[in-house]
């Protein structure tokens, strides 16, 4: 592990990481907020035509903006927690969400295999509730990493 004071040593690297990070979390929940969307229409639609766009759109969305924002949204969490002297159990809860949402974009990616295999069995409605998990998680996200000070007071 690199000094914990890296921070105040590189002051423009810390910043630049983080810049990083944070466009790659905005891209990725963007796609996390997107893809489950266009599930509920794609579930709703008997057009032809429609289910194969949506089908397109899907795959592209998942693999060309979702994963690689997820992939260097992790990659560049690490790096800001590690090198950067990151620690307390407010993180442990954030990685601990951040794996959920990891476990989200693979199921994810499961139902868009069977939306492009045509044998989705779950309708728009069951789509629309699945849809609200990635706020859910980015309001936590974000209140835990504005009130880490909080929660290092209290020993946590």
């Amino acid at each position: 592990m690199l000094l914990p004071n890296l921070a105040i040593e590189y002051p423009t690297l810390y910043g630049l990481i983080k810049v990083l990070h944070i466009i790659a979390v905005v891209a990725w929940f963007a796609g996390l907020f997107y893809l489950p969307r266009l599930f509920v229409y794609h579930a709703m639609t008997d057009n032809l035509v429609s289910r194969n766009q949506f089908k397109i759109m899907e795959h592209k969305l998942f693999w060309y903006i979702m994963t690689p924002s997820a992939v260097l949204s992790i990659v560049f969490g690490e790096i800001l927690a590690h090198c950067f002297g990151f620690s307390g159990i407010w993180l442990h809860f954030k990685v601990f969400l951040v794996g959920t949402l990891v476990i989200y974009h693979i199921y994810c990616f499961k139902l868009m295999d069977d939306f492009a295999k045509d044998c989705n069995t779950k309708s728009h409605r069951w789509f629309r509730v699945f849809n609200e998990y990635p706020t859910i998680i980015l309001i936590l996200c974000v209140v835990l990493v504005v009130f880490k000070p909080v929660f290092s007071l209290y020993g946590m």
